[in-house]
């Protein structure tokens, strides 16, 4: 089957933002949070910390009732309890009263500073206070460290520790994500087999499974690996329309081109809409995109680098507006390590290693495995530039 139009990669993205596709929410508990995405502005919904607590372990104390003291004539004050981390007060302090505080305990009524004990004297039930104590010595006041109604996560927050930690804080025990897409990732070929078989003659073990399943994870989503679908319409179209029937995408590797065995075009037609067959760009040229039941269908090439660049350029932007993510598109300026060629009229994707400030173009070619296994990413060289020199500064997309 030839090409039915090879199309510039600019009209290729515009399909890919056209799908159908839109984020999803889910509510989850806070246990599964670590790693998802905000799907909300999230507010504090108390006074963090929610109560005046000692930052030190010394006696609470009315301020007022040290302002006359000095080392030669030292306030005495009446002991009259003691209060620990996670006690209820019930004591309202009197004036010339004071309470025994352990770091982090609330302070007693009418209380509003704690002299440490280092500074103080006990003698039996009284305390002796040789400075003046000024208001909020020694307190953090309710609402200082997260006021309530602060806002303290914004929509597209990608929840860290540091972030679950904060939502814990405000005791927030469930929160609104992006929801996770589901990825059916099929490989294609009589070639393959999967790791951990025997490896006959004339067969690979297959790569792209494996790295498409781990690069959709990586970015957020959760993929389920089919399995190898072999050269015949029939095992193919299966696992094509069981990946339809579990999932929200259908990613193939292999099978795109115009060859006789390529049947994927053929399929996804059958079965719904071939909407790209063909982007001009090497490598990654034979590219079909589809739609089957309103879920977007990727074929991608089968070579490795082919396949990663183009899942880079073109599935993982969907990705990342389903879950939430559009802003984390990394790229990094270096300069060339060595002058590059290209054919004038074709643009090109070229995979580069990063070593230092420098980007290294790795040009074993599409079909080697170390081509995108030592890139770390890949420079464009546009279609109306034969040289790039060495030394020229280059934007490297990384993968991942």
């Amino acid at each position: 089957m030839a090409f039915l139009k090879v199309i510039p990669l600019e009209k290729a993205l515009e399909v890919v933002d056209s799908l159908p596709l839109e984020p999803e929410m889910e509510r989850i508990s806070l246990e599964e949070a670590l790693g998802r995405v905000l799907a909300e502005d999230t507010v504090s919904p108390i006074d963090v910390p929610p109560f005046n607590r000692a930052t030190v372990d010394g006696y609470a104390l009315r301020s007022e009732d040290t302002f006359m003291a000095s080392e030669s004539e030292p306030i005495r004050l009446k002991v009259v309890g003691e209060i620990n981390a996670g006690d209820t007060p019930e004591i309202e302090l009197n004036p010339g009263e004071a309470v025994y505080v352990s770091t982090g305990a609330p302070l007693p009524k009418n209380a509003d500073a704690v002299v440490q004990f280092e500074d103080v004297d006990r003698k039996g039930n009284e305390v002796l206070i040789y400075k003046p104590a000024y208001p909020g010595l020694g307190v953090m006041k309710a609402g200082t460290d997260i006021p309530r109604g602060k806002g303290i996560l914004k929509r597209g927050t990608r929840l860290t520790f540091k972030e679950t930690a904060l939502l814990s804080a405000v005791g927030l025990s469930r929160v609104k994500v992006f929801r996770k897409p589901r990825v059916a990732v099929i490989s294609t070929g009589n070639e393959l087999v999967l790791p951990g078989e025997e490896l006959k003659p004339g067969r690979i073990y297959d790569i792209n499974g494996r790295a498409i399943t781990d690069a959709v994870r990586e970015l957020g989503g959760e993929a389920v690996f089919l399995g190898i679908a072999r050269d015949d319409r029939e095992s193919l179209r299966t696992l094509v329309e069981k990946g339809i029937e579990c999932c929200d995408i259908v990613i193939l590797s292999g099978g795109a081109s115009g060859g006789i065995r390529d049947l994927t075009s053929s399929i996804i037609e059958e079965l719904g809409e071939v909407k790209v067959h063909g982007i001009a760009i090497q490598p990654g040229k034979p590219t079909i995109i589809g739609l089957i039941d309103g879920k977007p269908v990727f074929g991608l090439p089968g070579y490795p680098t082919s396949c990663l660049t183009n899942f880079t350029l073109l599935v993982a932007p969907l990705l990342r507006r389903l879950i939430g993510r559009e802003s984390e598109v990394r790229k990094v300026k270096k300069r060339l390590a060595h002058k590059v060629f290209s054919v004038k009229g074709r643009r090109q994707f070229l995979p580069v290693r990063i070593e230092g400030d420098k980007a290294v173009p790795i040009l074993k070619g599409s079909g080697a495995v170390t081509s995108f296994v030592d890139a770390d990413g890949f420079i464009e060289v546009p279609e109306n530039v034969e040289i790039l020199e060495a030394g020229e500064e280059v934007e490297v997309t990384l993968f991942g």
